[in-house]
């Protein structure tokens, strides 16, 4: 049994940090670029797949799945195989996966291949995240999160506006062939100068892989569905919520009473490590769903055109990155609880900011917000990232990057259902209201320029400026809520152990 002294902040020095870095990191922003790269070029598939409107979401749907119900496997398969030898296969089979998409000819194909997509990239996060903080000591784990988080989280911010130029310039397939060179370099880099680390033996907890494939599964497929079936309407949607409850309750239960788990319950009992995964849920929430909303709200309501929404939203990944350099140029010598609260401090500012949006402003109150919050969700990623793995065993770490990282997309995908379904709901009901108010005794009704009223043609775009008005009002509702929910997050920082506290001891025992 290691000591807790060497468990806790032990490294893996390595010869060329530099080139290691650069490998995994390759590997990240591929796998973080594959999360929304593909989304702006559905409809081309659609029409070259001969795929329908409702079905071809499943291009999406199969890769998040799979993806999901991977992850929290690295551990166990990093353990078994080697980390070096999984991040092989991880990148190869990505990069395969990736190819095989690019030449599908229908969706039964591209659905599977998404889905092996999906498989081979889940272990690519949780295992640079657990590369670099093993290779560097604790004093630089601030830098390495740094690195980190500019990888995850400037990478899907930039997939949508690559992927709409790479669909408008070449082909929808370019948007998955484009893994190619980013995978052969991150894949020769391993290759040459990735170490290994133990091989150890642990028991696979197959019944309990299964009750957690069908858990999380099942909710990734409700989330993803319920919109369009009318949630709780939905017979099928019942069904999923249903099988995923019994089988997270199955799979709790089965995980404290079993002698090796699939998922080892002690690593809660570290406390920064359980509010960091609190934390991260609802980071994860706020991150991707505002990046579901700010698109289709560009192009709808003020008309912008892809490559134009991309490049206003491009601000934001700046933001992070410069919160990044502040991150790395501060290492170890600031309380990480006070960069995460300043970082949600700015998350919120940049919310308050976005209710204030209207329909006749300009490009500046998106790319300003957008700087703003990506500087608030800069400082928190790299933050709590050290936060939460600095009291864990080096031996538990990849285990926890997965379970960690899990929890993020999950936040992610709760987030962007739940805004999209409150969007759709509050735009009826907001119409509704408006619509009541249009009586030809109005007399703001009666100074409408340019409609006439008396015709179809004036009638119709009179309700498309309801419809305008409602949807614009739904989306600050959206950004409120977020708000909102993200000052509930802020008390949740002061639960974190000091970093002095968290130098002196841990709460969870190194395990061989």
């Amino acid at each position: 049994m290691a000591s807790a002294a060497a468990a806790v902040g032990g490294h893996t020095p390595v010869a060329n940090k530099a080139l290691v870095t650069v490998a995994v990191m390759l590997a990240t922003a591929m796998q973080a670029l594959d999360t929304t790269i593909a989304n702006v070029a559905l409809p081309n598939m659609q029409s070259s797949l001969g795929a329908a409107t409702d079905t071809i979401t499943w291009v999406l749907t199969s890769y998040i799945i799979a993806a999901a119900i991977m992850t929290p496997v690295t551990g166990w398969l990093a353990d078994r195989l080697g980390r070096k030898r999984l991040f092989l296969i991880a990148v190869g089979g990505f990069v395969v996966a990736s190819m095989l998409c690019g030449t599908a000819i229908s969706l039964d194909e591209m659905v599977i291949f998404r889905t092996l997509q999906g498989v081979f990239g889940a272990a690519l996060v949780p295992l640079s995240q657990s590369v670099l903080l093993d290779i560097n000591p604790r004093e630089k784990h601030g830098q390495a999160m740094a690195i980190w988080g500019a990888g995850i989280m400037v990478a899907p911010i930039i997939g949508p506006t690559l992927g709409g130029w790479l669909t408008d310039s070449m082909s929808w397939r370019w948007v998955f062939y484009i893994n190619l060179p980013v995978g052969l370099l991150a894949f020769a880099g391993m290759l040459l100068f990735l170490p290994e680390t133990e091989v150890r033996r642990r028991k696979f907890d197959l019944f309990g892989f299964g009750l957690f494939a069908v858990a999380v599964g099942a909710f990734q497929l409700m989330l993803d569905r319920g919109e369009n079936l009318d949630w709780f309407a939905s017979p099928e949607i019942m069904v999923e919520a249903a099988l995923a409850a019994v089988a997270a309750y199955m799979f709790v239960v089965h995980s404290f009473t079993t002698r090796e788990p699939f998922i080892r319950p002690h690593l809660f009992a570290d406390r920064n490590f359980a509010v960091g995964m609190v934390l991260i849920f609802g980071v994860g929430v706020i991150l991707l769903a505002t990046m579901a909303l700010l698109p289709p709200m560009m192009q709808t309501l003020y008309g912008y055109p892809i490559m134009t929404t991309g490049m206003v939203l491009a601000p934001r990944g700046m933001g992070t990155m410069a919160a990044m350099l502040v991150l790395g140029r501060l290492g170890g010598r600031v309380d990480g609880r006070a960069l995460i609260f300043t970082g949600l401090g700015l998350t919120v500012f940049s919310l308050w900011q976005m209710t204030g949006f209207s329909p006749q402003m300009g490009v500046a109150p998106f790319i300003t917000s957008g700087v703003v919050q990506g500087l608030g969700l800069g400082f928190i990623f790299g933050s709590l990232s050290v936060m939460a793995f600095g009291t864990l065993p080096q031996k538990m770490r990849t285990d926890g990057t997965g379970l960690y990282n899990l929890v993020r997309n999950l936040g992610s995908s709760v987030g962007v259902s739940v805004v999209a379904t409150l969007l759709a709901q509050n735009t009826q009901i907001v119409h509704a209201q408006l619509a009541a108010r249009l009586t030809p005794y109005n007399p703001q009704l009666a100074m409408a320029k340019g409609l006439d009223l008396a015709t179809p043609q004036g009638l119709a775009a009179l309700n498309g400026m309801v419809t305008a008005q409602a949807q614009m009002v739904a989306y600050l509702d959206d950004f409120k809520l977020m708000m909102l929910m993200t000052v509930v997050l802020m008390p949740l920082v002061f639960l974190l152990k000091a970093p002095a506290k968290a130098a002196k001891g841990h709460a969870v025992p190194a395990v061989d």
